[in-house]
């Protein structure tokens, strides 16, 4: 498969400052939720644990997910 889901909750965390701990405390969502998307292994995205993400660190949906297309031959 050539297009992807990519996840950039590890960037987006190091340049916040954030650990893991540090997330989990001020979304109340669990630490293996949180790794699941640092590490881009979730099979199913959750909107809930998204807004969560987005109003901790005052962004928008794309800085944290995006859709990389099959690029066209």
């Amino acid at each position: 498969m050539d297009h992807k889901i990519e996840f950039h909750l590890k960037e987006l965390m190091e340049s916040k400052g954030y650990s893991k701990s540090r997330l989990s405390r001020e979304t109340g969502l669990r630490f293996e939720t949180i790794q699941g998307y640092y590490l881009g292994s979730i099979s199913r995205i959750d909107l809930f644990v998204l807004t969560q993400f987005c109003e901790v660190f005052s962004c928008q949906i794309q800085d944290i997910i995006t859709y990389n297309p099959k690029k066209k031959s």
